[in-house]
């Protein structure tokens, strides 16, 4: 009876320490700092997006773009369990260029590790950037003068700078159209953009995820509020940069996939 008794327990003992073992096997210590990329890959509709080639607007207008340049700024990035991280703001700015594809791929640093369920970022400079002054813009203001980002200093940095040609059933020689977003009188016209992402992005020491966002250029100018280039040809101010920036560009943006390599 005793032997059983101490074959019972050399038993359990024996169980507990493979269950012990187990659960070292499973468990991940997740600390330190990594890297995360969020790519920012530009498509027109249904199409993949290309200069100077033709596509067709829900209004029958026909466009060839030139030049698509956002800014993206103050980028967020949230844990699986509702924490989060923000990029300082310094090193939170970055000109999408489609003429540029290094532009496209941005590199986020010193980001810590975890795993992560959703990105947030601005099109845009913020007001509280602007209102820093020029002194306060660093680099930025003059790459935004190089690319053609910018009005004057009352008026700022463009938001958004998206040009090119279009025809239409009456327009039938192409016209050069000019789409330019930003601050519009007292109205400062930056739009926010969050994105749940379809799997975690794990930002270890070792693995650095990139996040494939797919932007629709299609939908700045032919998404909940459409632009008739018939109506004007040049896109700047007024109600028309207010609707493209509260309705159109906070939906062009989507996660397509993320690869932990």
């Amino acid at each position: 009876m005793k032997i059983q008794f101490k074959n019972i327990a050399v038993a359990m003992v024996a169980a507990l320490a493979l269950t012990s073992c187990s659960n070292d096997d499973d468990s991940e210590t997740i600390s330190g700092e990594g890297t995360l990329k969020l790519e920012f890959d530009n498509v027109y509709g249904d199409a993949n997006f290309a200069f100077n080639t033709p596509y067709t607007n829900s209004n029958g207008e026909v466009i060839k773009a030139s030049n698509a340049i956002y800014i993206v700024s103050n980028i967020v990035l949230t844990k699986e369990d509702g924490s989060t991280y923000t990029v300082p703001k310094a090193d939170s700015y970055f000109f999408v260029n489609e003429a540029d594809a290094e532009s496209t791929l941005l590199s986020l640093p010193n980001i810590p590790a975890g795993n992560y369920n959703k990105v947030s970022f601005g099109i845009g400079v913020d007001e509280e950037q602007f209102n820093a002054g020029a002194d306060g813009q660093g680099d930025m203001w003059t790459n935004a003068q190089a690319l053609g980002m910018t009005w004057s200093w009352a008026a700022g940095y463009k938001f958004v700078k998206f040009e090119g040609t279009y025809t239409s059933a009456t327009t039938t020689t192409e016209t050069q159209y000019k789409v330019h977003t930003g601050k519009t009188g007292d109205v400062y016209n930056y739009a926010s953009v969050t994105l749940d992402l379809p799997e975690n992005a794990l930002v270890r020491t070792n693995i650095t995820p990139q996040v494939h966002i797919i932007a629709d250029l299609k939908k700045v100018i032919d998404g909940t509020t459409v632009i008739n280039f018939d109506e004007g040809a040049s896109v700047m101010g007024g109600t028309k940069v207010q609707n493209i920036m509260a309705n159109n560009v906070p939906n062009m943006f989507e996660v397509h996939h993320v690869h932990n390599d």
